[in-house]
């Protein structure tokens, strides 16, 4: 089993940055599949970003391409979400996920190829 515990988020305006991390617990998550989704208000949750198991691919939504960087540190079980140029429409509870099924290039971004998740963190950009 693996608990996954997001922290990072909070109120920030627009234009600043914020590093959301995904620390995990219980098992080593350096052999998985990792995923940021996003669940805006009143809308369903959406795929952000993916990094494979050893961090060579990545994978993002086209609205946050340029934007957000997502990176591991397997030494640390720990996956995290670089946001910079933060705008209102990234308003959202972010969530981190671990595609359990190992060593795969793949990176997935439908929520159900994910079989861990973390509760979520709260990130709120004003204009």
């Amino acid at each position: 089993q693996v608990q996954l515990v997001e922290s990072g988020g909070g109120l920030v305006q627009a234009g600043v940055s914020l590093r959301l991390s995904c620390a995990a617990s219980g098992r080593r998550i350096s052999s998985y599949g990792m995923g940021w989704f996003r669940q805006p208000p009143g809308k369903e949750r959406e795929f952000v970003a993916g990094i494979n198991w050893n961090g060579g691919s990545t994978d993002f939504q086209d609205s946050v391409k340029g934007r957000f960087t997502i990176f591991r540190d397997n030494a640390k079980n720990t996956v995290y979400l670089q946001m910079n140029s933060l705008k209102p429409e990234d308003t959202a509870i972010y969530y981190c996920a671990a595609d359990a099924r190992t060593y795969r290039s793949r990176i997935y971004t439908r929520a159900g190829e994910y079989e861990y998740w973390g509760q979520g963190t709260q990130v709120t950009v004003s204009s």
